[in-house]
């Protein structure tokens, strides 16, 4: 049996998806979701082959639902919004139908699938680090167990590598995301975050006072108390943004 899941808030276009999978029984429907909260919760529980996935909806995206998976499933997009075309392919989807779709432009989404399936060469969606949504650029989107955090990018203090993961801080709680810095960089807002260290960006609404550590180091000081060590090149990055 090969288990799906259809994730959409608008009880009609799941209702065409279910229409549409009645010629596939070798299909099974698992659940059907109307958010990505929903759908992260009922793919892990039911661990399915595939899903079908719209991307703008309440709460959070289809590209933010799918970073919140260290598995994710084979996609298929269902939306209506071609400018997300580009994008979804960038995350390896299998296919992307754009609203309202025929019965024959679903077929061929799926039998692609089916074919991969069959040998074993099914793609998983693995976002890539450039797929970024405009709402993601003032969120950050937090897996903790089977609870969901959105966390508004005004609240982070600042940021520290470790591992292959980062820490983000804000005024009372720190927060593990499986991202790299390189990534923050390019997507956070570069008048408000600065990479000041390998290891470290701060959010300049934070920032208090610079002062002198050792020969040619530096510390931020931020409102919170924190203290961020300044590279030679991250203190130059920071005066150059300060106007100093």
């Amino acid at each position: 049996m090969i288990k799906t899941i259809l994730i959409d808030d608008e009880p009609l276009a799941r209702s065409i998806v279910v229409e549409y999978l009645q010629n596939y029984p070798e299909i099974s429907i698992m659940q059907e979701c109307n958010d990505g909260f929903e759908g992260v919760k009922a793919i892990t529980q039911h661990k399915p082959d595939l899903i079908f996935l719209d991307i703008q909806m309440p709460k959070i995206n289809g590209f933010e639902m799918l970073e919140l998976l260290e598995q994710p499933p084979s996609v298929i997009f269902t939306t209506a919004f071609d400018e997300y075309a580009i994008k979804a392919f960038e995350s390896h989807a299998i296919d992307y139908l754009l609203k309202p779709f025929s019965r024959e432009r679903f077929d061929k989404a799926l039998q692609k699938w089916l074919q991969q399936h069959k040998h074993a060469e099914a793609p998983k969606a693995l976002l890539t680090e450039d797929v970024r949504q405009p709402e993601e650029r003032n969120r950050i989107v937090i897996r903790e167990g089977s609870n969901i955090r959105i966390v508004p990018v005004h609240e982070i203090h600042y940021i520290e590598a470790y591992d292959d993961y980062v820490k983000i801080f804000t005024q009372k709680e720190m927060f593990m995301k499986k991202k790299t810095m390189s990534f923050y960089e390019k997507s956070l807002d570069e008048s408000q975050f600065v990479r000041v260290h390998r290891s470290y960006m701060l959010n300049l609404q934070q920032l208090t006072k610079i002062e002198p550590l050792e020969k040619d180091t530096y510390l931020a000081l931020l409102k919170s108390g924190a203290k961020v060590p300044l590279s030679k090149s991250g203190y130059a990055k920071l005066k150059g943004v300060l106007g100093l």
